[in-house]
C-alpha cells in the first residue's frame, strides 16, 4: 500500500465530500481500464460529465479542478478535449485505509 500523508488524506476526503465531485470521481473510476499498462490508462472526457450529469460546464470544470487540486485525478488537454485520469496510487492508499481493521 502506498503511504500518504494525513494532509493528503484530508484533502482527498474533503474533495470527495461534495456529491458532484464524488459522482465525477466514481465515473472516472468506472471508466478506468484494468487491461492496459500503467502508462496506457483510460480516462474520461470532461464532455462525458457535462452530458451525463445535470450540471453545467463551468460547474463541472470547477469540480474537476478541485479533484485535481486534491491529487485524486490528473487532467490532460488533448486539443479541445480535456481527459481525466485517476491517481491510482492515491486511490489504492485510500482504499487500503478504508479497509484497515481499526480494532
Amino acid at each position: 500500500m502506498t503511504q500518504i500523508t494525513e494532509e493528503q488524506m484530508v484533502a482527498a476526503f474533503k474533495a470527495l465530500s461534495n456529491p458532484h465531485r464524488l459522482r465525477i470521481y466514481r465515473e472516472i473510476l468506472a471508466h478506468q481500464r484494468h487491461d492496459v499498462g500503467p502508462d496506457d490508462d483510460a480516462g474520461c472526457l470532461l464532455y462525458d460529465f457535462i452530458n451525463k450529469f445535470d450540471i453545467g460546464a463551468p460547474t463541472v470544470s470547477h469540480h474537476v479542478k478541485e479533484l485535481v487540486k486534491a491529487d485524486l485525478i490528473r487532467a490532460e488537454r488533448n486539443g479541445k478535449y480535456l481527459s481525466c485520469y485517476l491517481n491510482e496510487p492515491l486511490r489504492a492508499a485510500l482504499s487500503g485505509f478504508l479497509s484497515q481493521n481499526c480494532d
